[in-house]
């Protein structure tokens, strides 16, 4: 059961950017990493097309996805979850975001930006229908040890 979210800071960094060059529309994407007891270690994040016509909605291009997918089979890693933006939002899940989960421990990575660039981050994950907020960690020299 996932309950922490190791994410190293160039790959926030490169979060935060892709929410400003989509602001005002959502980013989103896809997190590669790897399982390991209660931690999700975030490896790589994949910009996925966002096929939305609405500005505050994300919808993966599916072609993007299954792509992703198939490339991770050989790579021992996999696809743990899923990321977008809220542009002039809060770093929370929306209703809609609570509505369209569908796989228990798949993350789900939110981030806020607004015009000035600032940035939140949250994560969470479901399980059985419920939700929980992930903690977020940066890693440090132990950690990678």
């Amino acid at each position: 059961m996932i309950a922490r979210l190791m994410l190293p800071q160039k790959l926030r960094d490169r979060l935060a950017a892709e929410a400003c060059t989509a602001f005002p529309r959502e980013c989103c994407g896809l997190i590669e990493g790897q399982r390991a007891g209660d931690l999700a270690e975030v490896l790589d994040i994949h910009p996925v097309r966002n096929l939305a016509i609405e500005q505050d909605r994300f919808e993966l291009d599916p072609v993007e996805q299954f792509r992703l997918m198939r490339a991770m089979r050989v790579t021992g890693r996999e696809i743990v979850g899923c990321y977008h933006s809220h542009p002039n939002g809060r770093a929370e899940l929306s209703p809609r975001d609570r509505e369209n989960a569908g796989e228990d421990d798949f993350v789900w990575l939110i981030v806020s930006v607004s015009a000035n660039a600032a940035m939140t981050c949250s994560c969470h994950v479901v399980r059985k229908g419920m939700w929980s907020d992930l903690a977020i960690e940066v890693p440090t020299a132990e950690s990678r040890a």
